[in-house]
């Protein structure tokens, strides 16, 4: 399959009217799949009506069967369409954090593509907060079901060019908006029971959302003691991660046992990368290669560039990788939460 690759310029007006934006809704809703940016991360796009759409999905990524994805619309009216009934807990979110980086579990309702919610009985939704993905949607007509457009278990994309690294000749076409502003996945929440879940941190903080409605659960999940089926995308598999073998390294004394796993690494014959800050990037010498992450100081500096450094890593070939940890609060949970499925759970 030849992909089309489409430069669309986000500050255009009436991007509904776009060419490009247009010939890649006609494709969706052809049933061909269309990767496009969000404001998180760049979304593997397909009907989300349809059963045999969704399996494409699944299929172009080499994503699991049990992992659900998350239907994408441009207008809460579209929900009428999706699930069963919004309870009155998501009504308040979605009025504080949609259009934005925040999915919601919900009851669905029976036109939902089976696949979509890996046989649920829910389904995950969100409204993106981009113009592009929104004109798309628009344009399309349908909700668009879209995990992260990567192989699966890679790192996500955050730029047109991580998409096209993974999936060309494997889609219909690239929607390229720029890189994407906030770098990590929407934050999930299950809003279906008494005490709201988060299933997955990201781009909406806990803090912020009990802000809103008061009490909020993290669920055992996270920790991986949760249920054999995921509820909510990236909570079962490994995810993320980078080809070189990845350690996370935690305080006390976190950049001098850096120093000492790559002084030991390179005693072995590795080719040894060090994931650091800007603050802390001159302290490791002896490394190979060493990626500032953003800013210590700034958290959400550290998300937005995670995944790139992850991919350029891949390119500059390292055999190993030690990572700085971070404090696992505000969008610091949602950068360790990558981070530790990026290693598979590893620490030194």
């Amino acid at each position: 399959m030849q992909t089309k690759y489409w430069h669309v310029d986000n500050f255009v007006d009436d991007l509904i009217d776009c060419p490009q934006v247009r010939e890649a809704a006609l494709l969706l809703r052809e049933n061909e799949l269309i990767a496009f940016p969000t404001e998180t991360v760049y979304g593997l796009g397909g009907n989300g009506l349809v059963d045999e759409t969704v399996e494409k999905i699944y299929t172009a990524k080499g994503r699991p069967s049990d992992n659900p994805l998350i239907l994408h619309i441009a207008d809460r009216e579209q929900l009428v369409d999706i699930v069963e009934h919004v309870p009155p807990l998501a009504d308040a979110l979605m009025e504080a954090f949609w259009p934005g980086p925040l999915t919601l579990v919900l009851p669905k309702k029976p036109g939902v593509a089976m696949r979509a919610s890996a046989g649920l009985d829910t389904v995950a939704v969100r409204m993106p907060d981009h113009p592009v993905a929104d004109a798309l949607i628009r344009a399309a007509g349908v909700p668009v079901a879209a995990p992260s457009a990567n192989v699966s278990g890679r790192p996500s994309p955050t730029t047109g060019r991580h998409v096209q690294e993974d999936l060309d000749g494997r889609i219909a076409g690239i929607l390229d908006g720029g890189p994407t502003g906030i770098g990590v996945e929407s934050t999930v929440v299950d809003v279906t029971g008494d005490v709201p879940l988060i299933l997955r941190p990201g781009g909406i903080t806990a803090e912020q959302i009990a802000e809103i409605i008061g009490e909020v659960a993290v669920d055992p999940g996270l920790l991986g003691d949760g249920p054999a089926a995921p509820r909510s995308p990236g909570m079962k598999y490994r995810h993320y991660a980078p080809e070189g073998e990845m350690w996370l390294v935690e305080e006390p004394d976190m950049c001098m046992r850096i120093v000492k796993a790559v002084e030991q690494a390179k005693q072995e014959g590795m080719r040894v990368g060090v994931l650091a800050t800007e603050e802390s990037a001159s302290a490791y010498p002896g490394a190979d290669v060493v990626l500032a992450c953003g800013q210590r100081a700034d958290l959400i500096s550290v998300a937005r560039h995670l995944y790139d450094v992850l991919r350029r890593f891949d390119q500059e070939q390292v055999d190993v990788i030690f990572s700085e940890t971070f404090p696992y609060t505000g969008v610091g949970a949602a950068v360790m939460n990558r981070l530790m499925k990026a290693a598979g759970g590893k620490y030194r």
